[in-house]
């Protein structure tokens, strides 16, 4: 199992909460200490929550825990 998937696990979860939002995404991923931050600030440049939902997080395996908006959950691409 990548590092993407544990968290991509983690966040689904969360994702079926009320009042899930990319904050509490985010917070929930800072306790992965897996997620590689730099790379992540990157990737998310041009991140707009209210365009975008929430954010992708890179992970230091280099796979990537991607939020798919169109189907409101988190997935791994490698």
């Amino acid at each position: 199992m990548t590092d993407a998937q544990k968290l991509a696990n983690a966040l689904n979860i969360l994702v079926k909460a009320p009042q899930f939002s990319y904050m509490k995404a985010r917070a929930a991923a800072r306790q992965f200490p897996e997620v590689n931050w730099p790379a992540t600030k990157a990737a998310n440049e041009d991140f707009n929550p209210d365009v975008d939902g929430c954010e992708s997080f890179v992970m230091r395996d280099g796979s990537v825990c991607e939020w798919l908006a169109g189907q409101v959950r988190y997935a791994v691409r490698r």
